[in-house]
């Protein structure tokens, strides 16, 4: 797909948690197509000269003009604090897209390992929406991983995924949980690094396609713990792996 620049209007704005927010934006007519996993730029003003800043697309393309965008707050990065000054339902924004190479192809029947920490469930919501629009019975395990449950901040969602599609098997893990903290006591989480959590589960990976999203330290730590269990296939994508690639000598998968 060619990448587009165009504008689009803030459509809504919802807070998901306290670091997080939901954007709606709309495009004209249909909108532009876009892969599940691609990822969208947006044009932010930083100390006077303008920045192109990626978010990862939290939807499956529908062609109905909306893109849904997760924006996590981060206190000292610019571009951050950039665009949430800006932020304000009927804004419009320059973006383009689509961007990136880490998207899943309808045509691959592979069991999918999807693994998000924070912010990284946009893309494998994306993903994971893609795929069961298109194959409701493809095999599907997710894993979220965050800091405590608070941050798993749509959490209920893909609990309703896997109590709609017997296939899909979802899976919390957080590194922080104190029972009577919050209101998601009842629930059920892995309290563990992630890293650490596909180590003590998992028994065989090369029959997955799998998508990681996160920080580059995360990343490369779950392929680690990956490749540990045992030797990785070409199906093992993310975009850090162009951003933030490891040297040739500590590269044992790509």
């Amino acid at each position: 797909m060619s990448v587009t620049t165009t504008n689009a209007t803030i459509d809504s704005i919802e807070t998901l948690a306290p670091d997080v927010l939901r954007i709606f934006l709309r495009l004209e007519g249909k909108g532009v197509a876009h892969a599940p996993g691609q990822y969208l730029e947006i044009s932010i003003e930083v100390d006077g000269a303008p920045k192109w800043v990626p978010f990862s697309i939290a939807n499956a393309y529908r062609g109905d003009g909306l893109i849904e965008l997760h924006i996590l707050r981060v206190e000292e990065s610019k571009s951050n604090t950039a665009l949430r000054k800006v932020l304000e339902v009927g804004k419009t924004l320059d973006i383009r897209l689509p961007k990136g190479d880490t998207v899943f192809r309808l045509g691959d029947s592979a069991p999918l390992l999807l693994v998000g920490a924070g912010t990284g469930f946009a893309q494998m919501k994306a993903i994971t929406e893609a795929v069961l629009a298109h194959d409701p019975d493809h095999h599907i395990d997710l894993w979220w991983a965050a800091r405590s449950s608070r941050d798993l901040y749509m959490d209920h969602l893909p609990r309703e995924w896997a109590q709609r599609y017997p296939n899909l098997h979802y899976h919390p893990v957080v590194e922080e949980h104190q029972p009577g903290a919050d209101e998601q006591d009842e629930l059920e989480f892995l309290v563990e690094r992630i890293d650490q959590a596909l180590a003590n589960t998992l028994t065989a990976t090369q029959h997955y396609s799998v998508y990681i999203s996160g920080s580059p330290g995360m990343v490369y730590a779950v392929v680690d713990a990956l490749e540990a269990i045992e030797p990785l296939t070409e199906r093992v994508f993310s975009d850090v792996f162009s951003y933030a690639p490891r040297p040739a000598a500590e590269d044992s998968t790509r």
